[in-house]
C-alpha cells in the first residue's frame, strides 16, 4: 500500500472509462475516498458505484468546490485527467484549436487556482497531471493535441518548482500508447506510432502508485521515453527528421 494515498480525499477527472476509470479504481484499492468525475454523468456513476466512491459528474473545470464538499471538506489529491485527442494540422479549425487549450490546458489551470490557496495554507497537497508523451515529443498528425500537452506539461512543471518547497507535490504522467478509445480515436496516425507498444490502463495506475511512493515527478509508464527525449534535447535535428521520416511514412501508408 501507497502510504500518501491511505484515506486520502482523491478526485480524478475524466474517470468514466480508460486511464481515468483505471486510476480511480488503483486509488479506491489503495484506501482512498475517491471523486469519480466525468462529462458523462451515466458513466461516472457506473465507475463510483463499482468502487464505493463518490459521482461528481460535469466539466472537470468546475468541479472542485462540489468534489470537495463529496470528501467532507477536503482534497488531498487532485488527478487533472480528462483531455481531448485533437488531431489535425494548423488549418484546423479554431474551435478544435480552443477546445484543446480548453481542456488540456486551462481545466488544469482553474483547478490549481481553486486548489491551491487550502494546499499553501495547509502546507500540503499533491497535484497529478495526465499529460502524454506528446507533451515531452510530439504526435503526428495532431498539432492541437500535442501543442496543447506540451502546455499541460509546462504547467504542471511550472507548479512544481514554484510550490515544492510549501509542500504541494506534482507528478506528470506521460504514457505513449494506452489501450482505450482515444486510442482507437488516433486512427491511422495512431495505428503507426501508438498501438506496438500499446499498455493496458492499469498499467498507468501502477506506474503512477510507483511514482508517488517514490515522490516522483515524471512519471513514464513507457520507460524508453526517457530516452526518446533525451535525443530531442541534445540532438534536436536528428530527432526532426527521425519524426519527419515517420511523417513520411505515415503519408505513404495513407
Amino acid at each position: 500500500m501507497v502510504e500518501a494515498v491511505q484515506d486520502a480525499g482523491v478526485v480524478v477527472t475524466g474517470a468514466g472509462g480508460g486511464i481515468g476509470a483505471a486510476l480511480a479504481r488503483r486509488f479506491a484499492a489503495e484506501g482512498a475516498r475517491v471523486v469519480v468525475n466525468d462529462i458523462d454523468a451515466e458513466r461516472a456513476k457506473a465507475v463510483a458505484d463499482e468502487i464505493g466512491a463518490y459521482a461528481v459528474p460535469g466539466d472537470a473545470s468546475a468541479i472542485v468546490a462540489e468534489a470537495r464538499d463529496a470528501l467532507g471538506g477536503t482534497v488531498d489529491i487532485y488527478c487533472a485527467n480528462a483531455g481531448l485527442g485533437s488531431g489535425g494540422t494548423e488549418a484546423a479549425d479554431e474551435e478544435v484549436w480552443e477546445r484543446a487549450w480548453d481542456v488540456n490546458v486551462m481545466a488544469h489551470v482553474r483547478a490549481a487556482r481553486a486548489l491551491l490557496p487550502d494546499w499553501l495554507e495547509r502546507g500540503r497537497g499533491r497535484f497529478v497531471s495526465t499529460v502524454s508523451a506528446a507533451g515531452l515529443l510530439t504526435m503526428i498528425g495532431a498539432a492541437p493535441y500535442s501543442v496543447t500537452k506540451h502546455g499541460a506539461y509546462a504547467f504542471a512543471e511550472w507548479l512544481s518548482l514554484t510550490y515544492r518547497h510549501r509542500g504541494l507535490a506534482v507528478h506528470a504522467i506521460c504514457p505513449q500508447g494506452v489501450r482505450t478509445d482515444m486510442l482507437t480515436a488516433a486512427g491511422s496516425a495512431g495505428e503507426l506510432v501508438l498501438v506496438p507498444t500499446a499498455i493496458e490502463p492499469g498499467q498507468v495506475a501502477d506506474a503512477l502508485m510507483a511514482g508517488i511512493a517514490e515522490d516522483r515527478f515524471l512519471i513514464l509508464p513507457h520507460p524508453e521515453v526517457a530516452e526518446y527525449y533525451q535525443v530531442r534535447a541534445a540532438e534536436p535535428d536528428r530527432w526532426l527528421t527521425q519524426m519527419n521520416h515517420l511523417q513520411q511514412k505515415w503519408e505513404e501508408a495513407r
